[in-house]
């Protein structure tokens, strides 16, 4: 009666600790994911903050000309601008468009 009750309890460990490494491997490799996640969005949103500090008004814009510029950037008329349109051979130039959604 004792080696069965010893033979019971050692198998009932070996497979609470079979399962707990499983379970143990999962988590870690949803941490793993979730890290790699993250590291990724992390970087998306460093490069879009640097974007939106950056270039988030015109008068940044105009601070930074100055600042590092000078007198190299002028200011163009919008109305100025052309596009340069190349399809199927047929080159064309046109006015350029601000479309309001």
């Amino acid at each position: 009666m004792k080696k069965l009750a010893l033979a019971t309890t050692i198998f009932f460990l070996i497979l609470s600790t079979a399962i707990i490494k499983n379970t143990t491997k999962q988590i870690e490799d949803e941490i793993f994911t979730v890290k790699e996640n993250m590291r990724v969005l992390k970087s998306e949103f460093e490069n879009i903050s640097l974007e939106y500090d950056y270039l988030s008004s015109s008068e940044k814009l105009l601070e930074y000309q100055y600042l590092y510029f000078e007198d190299d950037l002028i200011q163009k008329n919008i109305k100025d601008i052309k596009i340069y349109n190349i399809s199927d051979s047929i080159k064309k130039i046109q006015d350029f468009k601000i479309i309001k959604d």
